[in-house]
C-alpha cells in the first residue's frame, strides 16, 4: 500500500469514527494533508461523513480547488487550506460543530481542558468572530479563503479555535492524534459544563500536566488503542489493515 493509499484509507476511517462518536454531523468535515505534497490535502466531495468511502475523497491545492475532480465541494474547504499554509506542521484539520462544545462559543466562560484525555487541546482555546473582519451580514459560513485565512490566524499556534455560534476548527501533527483529541474536545466540554453547573471552582489541567500528555507519540500503541476501538464500534474494521485493537 502507497503513502496516498494508506493516507485515504485512514481519512475514510477518520470520517467514519468522527461521526458515530457525535463529533461531526452532517456538515462536518476532516482533511489530511497530502502524504506526496505538502502543498495539497485531501478531503472529501461534499458528503455526510458517516457515507465517506475512498472513491469519495478528492485532492485540493491550498487556495482550494479540486484537482482533477468536479463533484461538489464543501463551501467550508477553504478552512483545512488555510490551515495547512500556515502550519506546515499540521497534517490534519477537522471543522465540527458539536453541540457540547458550542455554548463556549457564544459565551464569555473560556473552554479549559479539565480531564486528562483532552490535554491535546491546549491551555489555551481561542474564539474567532466572523463578525471582527467580515461584519454582521454573513451566514457565518467559511466562504472564501480570506475567511479561511482570518481563521487560522485566530487558530494561531493553538489546537483549537472556537467559532461563535458555530463550531470550531481543530488542527494536528498526525490524523489519529487530531481525531483523538475531537472526540475529546466534546467531552470535555460537557464534563466542564456539568463542573460548572454543580458550584464550586472548577479546576483546570496546568500547563505542566497538558506538557506531559502532550508529548505522548501520536502513533504510539496506548494512542491508536482508541483510534482501533473507535473505528471497530464505527463498523469500519476491514480497513484497519490488521491494526485491530489489541
Amino acid at each position: 500500500m502507497s503513502a496516498l493509499e494508506r493516507a485515504v484509507r485512514d481519512l475514510v476511517i477518520a470520517n467514519r469514527v468522527l461521526a458515530n462518536e457525535g463529533v461531526l454531523d452532517a456538515y462536518g468535515h476532516v482533511s489530511v494533508r497530502h502524504p506526496d505534497d505538502p502543498q495539497r490535502y485531501l478531503l472529501s466531495r461534499s458528503l455526510g461523513p458517516e457515507h465517506v468511502t475512498p472513491d469519495d475523497i478528492v485532492e485540493f491545492t491550498l487556495d482550494g480547488t479540486a484537482v482533477s475532480d468536479d463533484r461538489p465541494p464543501y463551501l467550508e474547504r477553504f478552512i483545512h487550506g488555510a490551515v495547512y499554509a500556515a502550519r506546515p506542521e499540521v497534517d490534519c484539520v477537522v471543522h465540527g460543530h458539536t453541540a457540547a462544545v458550542l455554548p463556549y462559543t457564544i459565551t464569555d466562560v473560556p473552554l479549559r481542558a479539565v480531564v486528562h484525555d483532552a490535554s491535546d487541546i491546549g491551555s489555551e482555546i481561542p474564539l474567532w468572530d466572523i463578525r471582527e473582519e467580515f461584519g454582521d451580514g454573513t451566514d457565518m459560513l467559511v466562504r472564501t479563503a480570506e475567511m479561511g485565512e482570518s481563521l487560522a490566524r485566530r487558530l494561531g499556534a493553538h489546537s483549537v479555535v472556537l467559532m461563535r455560534g458555530h463550531g470550531f476548527a481543530a488542527a494536528g501533527r498526525s490524523l489519529v492524534m487530531t481525531v483523538r483529541m475531537c472526540v475529546y474536545l466534546g467531552r470535555n466540554a460537557q464534563v466542564q459544563t456539568i463542573a460548572a453547573a454543580m458550584g464550586g471552582e472548577v479546576v483546570a489541567l496546568t500547563d505542566a500536566e497538558i506538557g506531559a500528555r502532550r508529548a505522548y507519540d501520536p502513533e504510539s500503541p496506548a494512542m491508536r488503542r482508541g483510534w482501533n476501538a473507535w473505528a471497530e464500534r464505527a463498523g469500519c474494521a476491514d480497513l484497519l489493515d490488521g491494526q485491530g485493537a489489541p
